[in-house]
């Protein structure tokens, strides 16, 4: 439990601080971001705000990693590892993906192909990677199965599970990126997502079937390291939303949505709960769907379901202040994060 704290607590002071620095670098290199066209006309007014967050969150939750395990004398688990790989080499891809957009004055980035081609070869490094380094009980960061609550069904084979994760790793970090559309809007449910993975790291390592074969016990690698890297990044995005909040005076750019997205699906994979995390990320699945629904609509009716895609901005259209769309998608966040823990403890409580 000390590592955990440690790990939030410095990512926290670290992003709290260093984001007003990286504020006034992106401000004196002219960095500020752009704004797409055919956005609702109230974000024009944002076009110059400092972008690239994201790189500040995720070196906060690198150094808060770092440092829990420095000071507790506890070494770094691959499982750990390998969702930090994902978070940070995601980010890096959003990175190149913001710098061209600022260097080049203009809202397009990385063409969709050269961008998806860095999230597929970081995908499937993380994706094989965590099919080796078994522990003493044979066991590896992840498993060539489905997952809800824990593994389930028969194997789908490494090769095919490699493609799931692949799937996994595109749909959350695309789909963080489409609701990091308001000031706040995907920092907030990320960070409550993360400190369910808290909770359910935790829950796994007091039930884990390494320390004693009990009912209902979880076959995780490393539970506890796993809490420890959701909460040094849940640490980061709290740090970060303070500066996030409407009215934001940075954004985190794609550099922070697809790390978001991955460090998310890492936790997701690695603790067995791959179904389950479309639950807590309810609001993300649901903005993302609102985007599937608007474009296939217009494909085969020509008209429109929403005002504007992603839904967000069809409640801005609406009337809607952008203050009251934010908290109120936070507490429809909320809801479902309730729901999924609600779900995965209820799962474990012994049967009479």
């Amino acid at each position: 439990m000390t590592n955990i704290i440690i790990a939030a607590g410095f990512a926290l002071v670290f992003v709290m601080v260093g984001t007003p620095v990286w504020i006034r670098i992106v401000n004196r290199l002219g960095y500020g971001q752009m704004i797409r066209d055919e956005g609702p006309e109230a974000h024009l007014t944002k076009r110059g705000t400092p972008t690239m967050g994201g790189t500040v969150f995720i070196v906060g939750s690198l150094v808060g990693y770092a440092l829990a395990h420095l000071v507790t004398g506890q070494a770094p688990t691959i499982s750990g590892v390998l969702v930090l790989f994902l978070m940070t080499g995601l980010g890096f891809v959003g990175f190149v993906d913001d710098f061209i957009k600022v260097f080049k004055q203009r809202s397009l980035g990385l063409r969709s192909g050269a961008k998806m081609l860095g999230i597929v070869l970081v995908g499937v490094v993380f994706a094989v990677a965590s099919l080796n380094f078994p522990n003493g009980y044979d066991i590896t960061p992840a498993d060539p199965h489905l997952s809800f609550l824990r593994d389930f069904g028969p194997s789908i084979g490494p090769y095919l599970f490699v493609v799931w994760a692949l799937l996994l790793i595109a749909a959350m970090s695309n789909g963080v990126n489409l609701t990091d559309g308001l000031d706040g809007l995907a920092a907030g449910p990320a960070g409550m997502v993360l400190a369910a993975y808290v909770i359910i790291g935790n829950w796994q390592l007091r039930n884990s079937c390494q320390a004693s074969l009990v009912p209902n016990c979880y076959n995780v690698r490393d539970p506890l390291d796993l809490a420890v890297v959701a909460a040094a990044v849940l640490g980061g995005v709290f740090g970060f939303l303070w500066w996030n909040a409407p009215p934001a005076k940075i954004f985190m750019g794609d550099t922070g949505s697809l790390a978001l997205g991955g460090v998310l699906v890492g936790l997701a994979i690695l603790t067995r709960t791959q179904f389950l995390l479309a639950i807590l990320c309810g609001l993300i699945v649901m903005i993302t769907l609102s985007v599937i629904i608007q474009v296939g609509g217009f494909k085969m009716t020509k008209k429109r379901v929403f005002k504007m895609a992603p839904l967000q901005h069809h409640f801005e259209l609406s009337g809607w202040a952008e203050t009251t769309i934010v908290v109120r998608f936070w507490l429809m966040s909320a809801l479902f994060v309730a729901m999924g823990l609600g779900i995965f403890y209820l799962e474990w409580m012994p049967k009479k």
